[in-house]
């Protein structure tokens, strides 16, 4: 009988353990070059992929790019230290590019006359987990907005032009 309860529960924390490592997910507070907070992006791990909630705000109004890109740093003035696009695959630029896209690649956020804008995607390249997808590989990654909108095939970056607002991906406890 003690054996059997001991059991039950040790399956017990086992199973509390294993649900709070899934729960877990990461965000990336996002500042443009002059120190001023431009908003949040919240990642959390899917069913079938990363699901990422991106809030800007101070940003020009307009239609925006915006992508993970390979390095988690963010040093202004132009953000060029968070590398290029996360291609793990080694893929050509674009979600309609016939040979693509960058596993960083993600539709446009549209920012309002306020200043302000939301995109929620879901990125099926990507993980939270372990591999070559992961955005905790070694250098980490970074949620970059671009001045221009992405026009989705333009290899390597979509013709989105400079970088306005960059966040380091880091993990939620």
């Amino acid at each position: 009988m003690k054996h059997a309860m001991l059991a039950g529960v040790l399956l017990l924390a086992t199973c509390s353990l294993w649900a709070a490592e899934k729960s877990k997910g990461a965000k990336a507070d996002l500042w443009t070059a002059q120190g001023e907070q431009a908003g949040t992006a919240t990642l959390k791990e899917v069913k079938n992929g990363v699901k990422i909630a991106l809030a800007v705000s101070g940003l020009p109004a307009g239609v925006h790019a915006f992508h993970i890109h390979a390095v988690g740093k963010c040093e202004a003035p132009d953000f060029k230290s968070a590398g290029g696009h996360f291609n793990p695959e080694g893929k050509k630029h674009g979600l309609k590019n016939p040979e693509g896209p960058h596993a960083g690649d993600m539709p446009n956020v549209t920012v309002g006359a306020n200043g302000k804008g939301k995109a929620t995607v879901v990125n099926t390249r990507v993980t939270l987990g372990e591999g070559a997808n992961s955005l905790f590989h070694e250098g980490g990654t970074a949620i970059v907005v671009h001045e221009k909108a992405d026009d989705d095939v333009t290899d390597p970056a979509g013709n989105a032009g400079n970088r306005i607002a960059c966040g380091v991906v880091e993990k939620v406890q």
